[in-house]
């Protein structure tokens, strides 16, 4: 990785996690399982698709370690994983601080830029009202 982590994830990992959350479907199936648990069935009720169809997005977060699953019964309960955001959430805030860094560097860069500009314009300013040496005013 190019960030570090309290908990550092692999590449793969990162991997993972950011394709399970690029589709919409799946990042609402988050946002409801980390409110509480559902069965794939309660979860399928909410979306125009097939129960197998949400299984697969189901399989995807589950294959990311963003949710899991538990047997109630004859159901599957999906929960919600917080680790695995958490560990997402982390790496999100190394590479924010990397670019925050970056940006003040250039800051810093703008501002010496700027200051030597202002002392060669307030030097060049200061000799403009006097004659050129050698010559009579």
């Amino acid at each position: 990785m190019v960030v570090d982590s309290a908990s550092p994830l692999d590449d793969a990992e990162v991997d993972r996690i950011f394709r399970a959350l690029a589709d919409a479907t799946r990042r609402d199936i988050v946002t409801r399982v980390l409110q509480r648990p559902h069965s794939v069935s309660e979860l399928a009720a909410g979306y125009a698709m097939s129960f197998a169809a949400v299984q697969k997005h189901v399989a995807v977060l589950e294959k990311a370690a963003l949710v899991s699953k538990t047997k109630r019964g004859r159901e599957q309960l999906v929960n919600g994983e917080v680790g695995a955001i958490s560990r997402a959430t982390e790496l999100l805030r190394d590479f924010e601080e990397l670019w925050r860094r970056r940006a003040g560097a250039i800051d810093a860069l703008l501002a010496a830029e700027a200051a030597e500009a202002a002392e060669a314009a307030e030097a060049g300013t200061a000799g403009a009202g006097a004659p050129p040496a050698g010559t009579h005013a």
